[in-house]
């Protein structure tokens, strides 16, 4: 497979004219040579932090605070798919994962309600032209055995040592929420040693040094905080800090889209857009564990591919920041998932 066009290449994103060729889904060249194409070719995105499993229940509870939306085990959102049958429950996941394939993200991670049903449901709804998962149970350490990892509520919730020591000896990944309402389960989240934080909103100066030292990975979310109310999270300081990576959050808040999620941090926080992009990619599969989430030699060829000459993107002078406050679902041509379509 070739791919040609503007490429945003390595981690700066250098926009080069040129092809990418893929074989066995793997990046194996990349050459610098005129072609005849206005497309506009970036990594893939990884949404790395996602609740899939509220499809079922898309801008439901207005009015509500996050405890009552989303406070396990009786928020509205856990009522809502506690009555949903299975059925509905996959085909709701299987219209967000089309939508999210379609919208250019090339992989995501899933914190999946329901422990070991609720692990198998997205696993139905998953298909080849799926994004490529990386799916934490929650609720058991069964979930987790069968699932790629355990992702924990908060720890205001439960203490979770168990679960971290299980998911540690099995190899897996453990994330955690954290300072999403409030600064009280921070320091208890960094004592288990996670291998990356979510949200992280009232972050404040002794918990930032503890995630410098520890170099914990930390996952923003900042259109879920904005539409919950809970406030904004220090992005920037973040940055400073540790790996930063971007996630949609709930669809039950938000459309899982990456471009919408790039743009609103973008223009909200003081950050390059290549950092932006960072987020968006190669940050987001770091956090992941996976490889790729960048054009080079050598790395899965999870690839986007933007047409150039829409009428949106026609006569962009920057391509990365075209990409990162202008570019939508709309301009998509062609997503490439590990070297198929």
């Amino acid at each position: 497979m070739i791919v040609e066009g503007t490429i945003l290449t390595g981690r700066s994103f250098e926009a080069i004219e040129g092809r990418v060729v893929v074989e066995n889904g793997e990046i194996t060249a990349i050459e610098e040579v005129t072609v005849d194409s206005d497309d506009i070719v970036v990594p893939s995105f990884v949404n790395a932090h996602t609740h899939i499993g509220d499809s079922i229940a898309k801008e439901a509870g207005e009015g509500l605070s996050l405890e009552e939306l989303v406070a396990p085990p009786d928020g509205l959102k856990h009522r809502l798919l506690r009555e949903a049958s299975r059925d509905e429950l996959v085909a709701a996941m299987e219209r967000s994962l089309s939508f999210m394939a379609q919208a250019g993200t090339g992989a995501f991670i899933e914190f999946r309600e329901g422990g070991v049903e609720g692990v198998r449901a997205i696993q139905e709804a998953l298909s080849d032209s799926s994004p490529e998962s990386v799916i934490l149970g929650r609720e058991t350490t069964d979930a987790m055995e069968l699932a790629d990892g355990f992702g924990a509520s908060g720890a205001n919730d439960s203490e979770f040592g168990a679960e971290r020591r299980a998911t540690r000896q099995a190899g897996k990944l453990f994330g955690i929420h954290a300072g999403e309402v409030d600064s009280s389960d921070i320091n208890s989240a960094l004592d288990l040693d996670p291998d990356f934080l979510v949200h992280m909103v009232h972050a404040e100066s002794l918990h930032l040094e503890r995630v410098a030292d520890s170099e914990i990975p930390v996952v923003v979310c900042p259109r879920s905080n904005i539409a919950t109310d809970v406030g904004r999270p220090p992005v920037e300081e973040l940055t400073e800090r540790t790996t930063v990576a971007l996630g949609t959050d709930n669809v039950m808040l938000n459309s899982p889209s990456m471009f919408r999620e790039m743009e609103f941090t973008a223009k909200l926080y003081d950050l390059s857009a290549r950092e932006v992009l960072r987020m968006a990619t190669v940050n987001g599969a770091e956090v992941a564990g996976l490889g790729g989430g960048l054009i080079k030699t050598g790395q899965p060829a999870r690839l986007l591919v933007l047409d150039g000459d829409s009428d949106n993107l026609s006569g962009a002078r920057n391509p990365v920041r075209a990409v990162v406050r202008r570019a939508e679902t709309a301009d998509v041509r062609r997503v490439v998932h590990s070297g198929a379509e």
